[in-house]
């Protein structure tokens, strides 16, 4: 998160707000916060990260939403946008502007060196708070190196570090990616 806005709002005038704005914000704790810029690297990676995981779900009921669909957290309070998110079945919207979805099964969030922080810490505090949520990866910009945290069946988490080569293997959504292809046109 970056700029913080001086005025309390709530949820309602928060979605207000944004959906008539030019830029994206988080909301948490009725503060908006204007996201920060994202690097080439950053694009290319989620680029690659959704078209290998619309490619592999194909024929089946989960859908790829890249970084523009905004995600409710409703148990944390948080309005985010995460970079990629796997929604199988129906999407569970928050309201009549079909804007807001609840129920992911997996999160991918590429990590800059600004939110590299928040996006293992305090976010993924309140991603863990989504019932549907069963994967959450994060992928590193400046090595390959992607971190992935699998919810066990006692609501526990695991972490599996993937780092050089090999594959990542998303258990909740049956699909494996490559390192190569996650990385691919990335220059260290």
């Amino acid at each position: 998160m970056s700029t913080a806005a001086s005025t309390f709002l709530t949820p309602e005038e928060y979605l207000e707000r944004e959906r008539a704005a030019e830029t994206k914000s988080e909301y948490y704790g009725g503060e908006m916060f204007a996201m920060a810029g994202v690097s080439v690297q950053h694009v290319t990676i989620v680029i690659n990260v959704a078209g290998e995981l619309r490619s592999s779900l194909k024929g089946k009921p989960c859908a790829v939403y890249p970084a523009d669909l905004r995600l409710a957290i409703g148990a944390t309070g948080l309005y985010t946008y995460p970079d990629v998110m796997v929604i199988c079945g129906k999407p569970a919207v928050i309201d009549a502007h079909v804007d807001t979805v609840t129920n992911p099964v997996v999160i991918i969030e590429v990590l800059s060196p600004s939110t590299e922080g928040y996006d293992r810490g305090r976010k993924f505090e309140s991603y863990r708070a989504i019932p549907s949520l069963m994967e959450y990866l994060t992928v590193s910009q400046h090595s390959v190196h992607v971190e992935i945290h699998t919810r066990q069946p006692d609501n526990t988490w695991l972490l599996r570090d993937i780092r050089d080569s090999g594959a990542v293997k998303l258990q909740s959504i049956g699909v494996e990616l490559q390192l190569a292809d996650i990385y691919e046109r990335i220059e260290f």
